[in-house]
């Protein structure tokens, strides 16, 4: 008997922002994401709505920007509710399949939120707290101040957190290192960190040294496509950690090896590609689910195990484990 192998890392809805400004990705409903992950032998999907939310303002997304004054006054209360619905009562049988987050905003109206996420929660189970911070401008430090009510109702509850990271010097909302310190600050929460932590391999040994924090790999592949570029998303080469970044497989299982016990699987989709004309420049960073996948089943079948099914629930500690049943 073999456990099912499980994608910790998927969005699901529209993006208004990415789909007014001609970006790609922009959507995804739950069908397509059960249908191409079963085409690619994957399982069961955590999934948590896209980014924007429509307490910004329309009219300004087009011009690129995220400002209030769009037609809900409560950040994700209408995206999070939405997805459940789907998953809950439009496709019963496949949302059975997936392990939803919710996703909120760590600065703004969190009184709000928090009172919206407990209604829900009694409606409509879900088993974690997803945030990206960089897109909409707020400090992931916020949970150490106004916040804090994020991270007393992930206590309460015993979810843990997703939550999107960054190294690029540009980026102060989500750096990695303010997540960990965060993380080191409430040591009864857990938190997974995302996208590798963008290879810092000093942020994957705070990773490593704290008990209460996990990362996921999701997007893995344009994230060993930016070191091979020589792009500014991923750490540089003094911070990287050590691998043969032409080969994403072999990345994959280092990691894995380094790590077997932090690393968590996941394919960030739709958004293992991101395809952007961006200020006059275009950029194009394109893999596909079974690419993803390919890296993941060239492993040898423990590290496919820890990484796609044991990690993630040691960061979920699920009290019902017939969620996940095995294969």
């Amino acid at each position: 008997m073999t456990s099912p192998l499980i994608d910790c890392h998927n969005h699901l809805g529209v993006d208004q922002f990415f789909y007014l400004n001609g970006y790609s990705p922009y959507a995804q409903d739950l069908p397509a994401l059960v249908t191409e992950g079963r085409h690619c032998g994957i399982s069961r999907w955590v999934v948590f709505p896209m980014v924007a939310n429509l307490t910004f303002d329309l009219a300004a997304m087009r011009t690129a920007q995220l400002v209030p004054g769009g037609c809900e006054t409560v950040p994700y209360a209408f995206e999070n509710e939405r997805m459940l619905r789907e998953i809950y009562e439009l496709y019963p049988d496949l949302g059975g399949q997936t392990l939803p987050f919710v996703i909120l905003d760590p600065q703004r109206e969190p009184a709000a939120q928090i009172a919206k996420l407990r209604a829900l929660h009694r409606d409509f189970p879900f088993y974690g707290l997803k945030i990206q911070a960089t897109m909409i401008e707020a400090d992931i430090r916020a949970l150490l101040t106004t916040g804090r009510g994020f991270l007393e109702l992930a206590a309460e509850l015993d979810v843990p957190f997703l939550i999107h990271s960054s190294v690029a010097p540009e980026d102060k909302w989500s750096q990695a290192s303010d997540i960990l310190d965060v993380a080191e600050a409430t040591p009864h929460v857990r938190f997974c960190l995302a996208h590798s932590c963008r290879f810092d391999r000093f942020c994957l040994e705070r990773v490593a040294a704290l008990p209460n924090t996990w990362y996921d790999c999701s997007a893995h592949r344009i994230h060993c496509e930016g070191v091979v570029r020589g792009l500014g998303y991923v750490a540089p080469v003094a911070r990287r950690f050590a691998a043969d970044y032409t080969d994403p497989t072999a990345v994959l299982r280092a990691m894995a090896e380094a790590y077997p016990t932090k690393l968590i699987w996941g394919s960030d989709t739709p958004f293992q590609s991101y395809v952007a004309k961006i200020d006059g420049t275009f950029v194009s960073l394109r893999s596909t689910y079974a690419e993803e996948t390919a890296c993941l089943h060239a492993l040898p079948e423990n590290l496919r195990q820890a990484i796609a099914h044991d990690n993630l629930l040691a960061l979920l500690r699920l009290k019902d484990e017939s969620l996940l049943p095995r294969g």
